[in-house]
């Protein structure tokens, strides 16, 4: 029996924006049953994948299709810090770096969480350089037994201009979704992020339109002020 979570953070939204994360969901049932691990990637640092990440698992989940978030940013990642997740029963956290060091089995990482459907496979050890372990067979087969056991394989990764990362997980993929922040990433970077996913054999799914200020009207108005200033700001749309 997998290890129970409590995620300390968990911050509700706004209307608005629910609804934004709640269209990107729909779309993405649209894709079909073959369309299993998807990965959420961003061009640059600091565009929001990882708040895209968390709520699209979330919201699937919720809507009663059994979904997985793996944490696959082992370098840097920021999700067990950011939404305070521990285990309920106190001890140690253990995550995809110690299954697939070969030290931990993986019912003793996976997290349940308050969602029925949704389980959670964090990152608790941040390493150098994790090439060896995303090059290992144990990777790739980790996320086949999670497509066999799960609906939705989501895969929180490093942005495609920093590493080569993004592209191995690609690679083992049933495709992608590209997180732009409106008016900051540079359309250049964006067709140089498409390309890479194209040489990875990564289909783009979809590009998720972050930070976009909708203007006025019944949706519009106010921007939603930053939580902390790690979560998100203003509003969020998905295409």
């Amino acid at each position: 029996m997998n290890t129970k979570a409590v995620i300390g953070v968990n911050p509700q939204m706004p209307y608005s924006i629910e609804e934004a994360i709640n269209r990107l969901r729909i779309n993405v049932s649209f894709f079909g049953t073959d369309i299993r691990k998807i990965m959420i990637i961003s061009s640059e640092p600091n565009e929001g994948k990882s708040f895209i990440a968390m709520s699209l698992w979330r919201q699937m989940a919720l809507a009663g299709e059994r979904s997985i978030l793996v944490d696959a940013d082992m370098r840097k990642s920021v999700m067990v810090e950011n939404y305070q997740i521990s285990r309920e029963d106190g001890k140690e956290l253990w995550g995809l770096t110690h299954y697939l060091s070969d030290n931990k089995k993986l019912e003793d990482c996976i997290l349940t969480t308050d969602i029925e459907c949704g389980d959670l496979l964090p990152n608790v050890n941040n390493i150098i350089n994790p090439s060896m372990l995303l090059e290992s067979s144990r990777f790739s087969e980790l996320l086949d037994k999670l497509a066999q056991e799960y609906r939705y394989v989501f895969l929180d990764v490093p942005p495609l201009g920093l590493v080569s990362d993004a592209e191995r997980i690609g690679n083992l993929c049933d495709g992608a979704i590209l997180t732009v922040r409106s008016g900051v990433t540079p359309k250049s970077i964006i067709h140089s992020s498409i390309a890479q996913l194209e040489r990875a054999g990564c289909p783009l799914l979809g590009i998720a339109l972050n930070r976009a200020n909708a203007g006025g009207g019944k949706y519009g108005g106010k921007y939603y002020g930053h939580y902390g200033s790690k979560y998100y700001s203003d509003k969020y749309y998905a295409n």
